[in-house]
């Protein structure tokens, strides 16, 4: 699926971003709000991808850039690019971290390559039972910052990493599409209409939303998630360890002498 089909309004030339770094990419996809199906009209894109260093940046004393983050405006829409080195990026994904997971799996493709997709076919034997700690904890840092808060940022995020990690450990699938995992794990039935309350602004508050649901339900639920999240990291049949950590190596040596 295009990733233009996910934006709201005006879509940026976001291929042109990719010609404009100054190490290659592997690959670049767009993450966050737009690939957890709940932007905003005024959110930013988080554009997420791999760079290469050349050997000389590795091996010589001036070692290159293991991460690089830029932030600008590109056609009136903010733009967030993270791209992180290949080493650094598959040492991340032998470890259990579900974001470089729903990076490299993202169906919003900005810009690809025969690396991209051969990583891409790595990524089953990286995931392990060890991601339900991931989702747990990335949703028990999003539900304390709603409680601070009180936007429907945060609680959507709070929702959409538990359902992702259940979702992970119950079918072995990497999805991070919140309308799709109600559908799928008969998720609240509130959050549709907090989606789409969301779309009006990035940080509205909750309480501005006609029909909202009460704290005590919200506090259920997200205790209930967090159960099935549990439940799930037990009778998983994931294994502890990624049994493609030798083929990663692999893949990162050869992507680095080519």
């Amino acid at each position: 699926m295009s990733y233009s089909e996910f934006f709201l309004g005006e879509v940026p030339d976001l291929s042109g971003v990719v010609a404009e770094q100054s190490h290659g990419l592997l690959f670049a996809t767009v993450s966050g709000a737009h690939l957890y199906g709940f932007p905003s009209r005024d959110s930013d894109v988080d554009l997420r991808g791999v760079h290469v260093l050349p050997l000389a940046e590795v091996l010589g004393l001036r070692h290159g850039p293991e991460t690089k983050e830029r932030m600008w405006v590109r056609d009136g829409v903010e733009i967030d690019l993270v791209t992180h080195d290949v080493q650094k990026f598959c040492r991340l994904l032998t470890r259990p971290n579900g974001y470089v997971l729903e990076q490299l799996l993202s169906p919003l493709v900005v810009h690809t390559t025969d690396a991209h997709r051969k990583l891409a076919d790595l990524a089953a034997g990286c995931l392990t039972s060890r991601h339900g700690h991931h989702y747990r904890g990335f949703a028990a840092t999003q539900w304390r910052l709603f409680e601070k808060t009180a936007e429907i940022k945060p609680l959507l995020y709070t929702f959409r990493a538990l359902l992702t990690g259940v979702h992970l450990l119950r079918t072995g699938e990497v999805n991070a599409h919140l309308p799709t995992l109600l559908e799928k794990l008969d998720g609240p039935n509130y959050l549709p209409g907090l989606i789409e309350a969301k779309i009006l602004g990035e940080h509205r508050a909750l309480a501005g939303v006609p029909g909202r649901p009460a704290p005590e339900r919200l506090e259920a639920d997200v205790a209930h998630w967090q159960e099935q999240l549990r439940q799930a990291r037990e009778i998983s049949d994931l294994p502890v360890e990624p049994p493609a950590f030798d083929e990663v190596h692999d893949f990162v040596v050869s992507t680095r002498l080519a």
